[in-house]
């Protein structure tokens, strides 16, 4: 029997990142142009809480580090050497006896460590922004670290301005939330401290600009959690951080905190990140900030694979589904013709936008179907299940809910509840572009591009008038009733569907 090496036979890719409140490990497998997470593996090890006034590291710290890159070692040794990239962030450099942890560590695991400097580890953080968000918009990108808290603006893959700043959930914890206590003054204290340090680089920010904010630190995934177990949009605004702020002081001590939706393991350092999160919404004048699917790992990740840049993110995400949930792609392509088509006619009428949201319409076309895997019935639901819970690179948060949104409605009843839920557009423009999706599967219902018919529509505000020819409309006695059947849908929604010959 012969045996293939490890090196050529293996298509998986680790990143482990040392951070300064969890070490993480992330496993995938690259599959033609897409990605597939195999495992996680996380550990709160709370590295900067064993650094000292001294920036000296104890050796209690140090070896609960150890002990969990132990467990990471058995999982890295069947993985290509090449194919892996570890790295250290704040904490380690801060800490001026950080050799003796970074010897022992990479004894342990076999591989070398990079130490990133604040900077090259806030251009990892953009690039994994970059490479699981698609946005034409210049962007400010926010990740606050146990340690540190970066701040980078850019567009696309290009970086204009990136900076890191020492101070983090953690090392905020130990400073202005003593023993846990959780007091007004705390919280002011803790503000205070990151607005002054914010204002050193705020100007050089603020001159360049930027048109949305994302951030993916464990604090901000932590708020959208709260966010979802509240069945709201995961927007964050700054008077969701002051409600937020106003129920933990209601605990007296850190360790007392219960809030729905916050998990027992982010609750040590929610105030800490909270105070710091709520100064850079002062500092910015952030309106709202949107989770991003990826940040220093999925960075480290994507810029070991090759042509990661040449590869259109969203597209990668669609072509995988599609194949993964054997999607018939020539129907989709038939709804997207028919959807483009009906949009161009209404484009001035409605005012509509080619923007990103009608990017979210043209890949809900792509994505409609992939329930059906499982079953008919029930498909609608199975499709948006699978796009609430999959890995979506190249949607943002609210992205997918709009995503999850047309899907889940693209055919029979309209809850208009899931409309208003989403939070990437107003409600009355998800709406148009709704109607227009339905009416585009209708029309594609033969599933045979030889039989689409020629058609005019026009509208205007809450009524359309769909022109067909008669003829068509007589061999075609089910999409006509459809149609009619459409009107009473959109009806009940304060719209109108004239069907003319």
């Amino acid at each position: 029997m012969t045996t293939t090496s490890v090196e050529t036979s293996s298509a998986l890719y680790a990143v482990v990142d040392l951070g300064s409140n969890s070490f993480h490990m992330l496993i995938t497998r690259q599959l033609a142009d897409s990605v597939q997470v195999v495992d996680r593996v996380k550990r709160k090890v709370r590295l900067a809480a064993g650094l000292n006034s001294d920036n000296i590291l104890s050796e209690q710290a140090m070896a609960k580090g150890l002990e969990c890159l132990s467990f990471f070692a058995e999982r890295l040794q069947d993985i290509p050497k090449n194919n892996i990239r570890i790295v250290a962030t704040a904490t380690l450099r801060l800490a001026v006896n950080r050799a003796d942890f970074i010897t022992k560590a990479e004894l342990i695991l076999g591989h070398s460590i990079s130490l990133l400097s604040g900077i090259a580890e806030a251009e990892y953080i953009y690039l994994g922004v970059a490479h699981t968000n698609c946005s034409a918009d210049r962007r400010l990108v926010l990740d606050i670290g146990g340690a540190s808290t970066e701040l980078i603006v850019g567009h696309g893959f290009t970086i204009k301005k990136a900076h890191s700043l020492n101070m983090g959930c953690v090392t905020f914890n130990q400073q202005y939330f003593p023993e846990g206590t959780l007091t007004a003054d705390n919280f002011s204290r803790a503000i205070a401290a990151a607005e002054l340090t914010i204002k050193a680089i705020k100007t050089e920010f603020c001159d360049i600009g930027w048109q949305c904010v994302l951030g993916g630190s464990g604090t901000m995934q932590a708020l959208a959690e709260i966010l979802i177990y509240q069945h709201k949009p995961t927007v964050i605004s700054l008077n969701f951080l002051y409600q937020v702020q106003a129920e933990l002081q209601t605990f007296d001590n850190i360790s007392h905190i219960n809030l729905p939706g916050l998990s027992t393991e982010r609750s040590p350092v929610i105030a800490s990140g909270l105070a710091i999160l709520i100064a850079l919404f002062k500092q910015f004048a952030i309106e709202k900030l949107t989770l991003s699917s990826g940040a220093l790992r999925e960075g480290l990740l994507y810029e070991m694979l090759p042509d990661s840049h040449s590869i259109n993110i969203r597209q990668r995400t669609i072509s995988a589904l599609s194949q993964r949930f054997h999607v018939d792609q020539q129907h989709a392509q038939s709804i997207k013709q028919q959807v483009s088509i009906i949009f161009t006619q209404l484009k001035n009428t409605w005012d509509l936008p080619n923007d990103n949201a009608f990017e979210i319409l043209q890949a809900s076309c792509d994505l409609h179907e992939i329930g059906l895997l499982l079953e008919y019935k029930y498909h609608q639901r199975h499709s948006a299940y699978i796009l609430k819970h999959a890995d979506l690179a190249g949607f943002s948060q609210s992205d997918r809910q709009l995503l999850v949104t047309f899907v889940s409605l693209y055919k029979g009843d309209i809850n208009q509840a899931l409309i208003e839920q989403q939070a990437s557009i107003d409600a009355k423009y998800a709406m148009k572009l709704l109607i227009i999706l339905r009416l585009a599967v209708i029309l594609c219902r033969r599933r045979k591009d030889d039989k689409l018919p020629n058609y005019q529509i026009t509208a205007n505000d809450k009524s359309l008038n769909l022109f067909l020819s008669a003829t068509w409309l007589k061999q075609h006695a089910l999409i006509s009733d459809e149609l009619k059947q459409e009107n009473v849908h959109l009806n009940r929604l304060g719209y109108t569907l004239n069907i003319k010959c």
